[in-house]
């Protein structure tokens, strides 16, 4: 069931635009944002909300890669796996983090801390590799990096 404030959340979001369905992922990001990630239930009552099915709403938050459709880390890693970073050392970066993580793409940490996920274009192809932890944007990534800048999520 939706919250109050995330039903006067995504109402404001629908004064926005011309049609209730055109606010669809802004409220799937607002109820994310609550909880998380997007769970069956709250697919069905953000559906409900904006007048959808839930099979169309499914669609576009399956579409959507920061749409999250199953439990997520407290921080979720997004490395960009772009040609840009690919050639800048993606691999290195990668590897680096599957080792210390002990996890690989689509996994989370057993202490719940990380999910990692690639991303296709973090948006700083002139800056590579780069990834994303939360909103945190890391450009210039080198290895030696990587392990300081894990410290700083608990």
């Amino acid at each position: 069931m939706l919250s109050i404030e995330e039903k006067q959340k995504i109402e404001h979001e629908i004064s926005l635009v011309p049609s209730p369905k055109n606010a669809c992922i802004e409220a799937l990001k607002i109820v994310q944002h609550s909880h998380g990630w997007i769970s069956d239930d709250s697919l069905k009552d953000v559906a409900d909300f904006v007048g959808m099915s839930t099979a169309e709403l499914d669609s576009v938050a399956t579409f959507y890669n920061l749409i999250f459709r199953r439990p997520v880390g407290r921080h979720v890693i997004l490395l960009c796996d772009s040609i840009s970073c690919y050639v800048m050392g993606y691999d290195g970066i990668r590897d680096h983090l599957y080792t210390a993580l002990n996890i690989q793409y689509g996994q989370t940490t057993a202490d719940g801390r990380y999910t990692l996920l690639p991303n296709c274009c973090l948006g700083t192809c002139d800056r590579a590799p780069a990834l994303m932890i939360d909103n945190d944007l890391y450009r210039d990534l080198t290895v030696e990096q990587l392990d300081e800048i894990l410290s700083k999520y608990t």
